[in-house]
């Protein structure tokens, strides 16, 4: 019943899709994850909050919350009990991860502007950029 509740929850946010990654169900806006079921396991799900917000909800419910371990959680992911996490915890945590990522927008990088200039290729060994660009202004055409 807790992730039914969790999902129930997540979906009721404006414009939040379900999806899955590493076989566990995800919640997206604007394609990025805000939340995740069952990891580490089925009671528990994942909001990713700011590292403040998390050290909120980790020293005001440690029973419900705590940092994912590892690098993921010092940015602030956080695990969420759900046996333990009433629906007004929930919705707020909920709440949080899915302002938050509403807030960065949709696109995960810039797109590239049409005919931007690229780079251009590294040079050979034992030949820097300059003598690179003026071999390829010799070659004949």
């Amino acid at each position: 019943m807790p992730a039914k509740r969790f999902r129930r929850i997540a979906l009721k946010l404006a414009g939040a899709t379900e999806g899955a990654h590493g076989g566990h169900p995800d919640f997206r806006v604007n394609g990025r994850i805000f939340a995740t079921m069952g990891y580490p396991d089925e009671q528990w799900g994942m909001v990713v909050l700011t590292p403040d917000q998390q050290a909120i909800l980790v020293e005001t419910e440690p029973d419900i919350f705590r940092p994912v371990p590892g690098g993921w959680g010092k940015r602030g992911s956080t695990n969420v009990n759900l046996a333990n996490a009433d629906s007004t915890t929930l919705k707020s945590a909920l709440t949080m991860a899915w302002t938050n990522r509403l807030n960065k927008g949709g696109a995960k990088r810039p797109a590239s502007k049409a005919g931007a200039r690229k780079r251009p290729p590294a040079p050979r060994a034992g030949q820097t950029r300059t003598k690179n660009r003026k071999a390829k202004a010799r070659a004949p055409r």
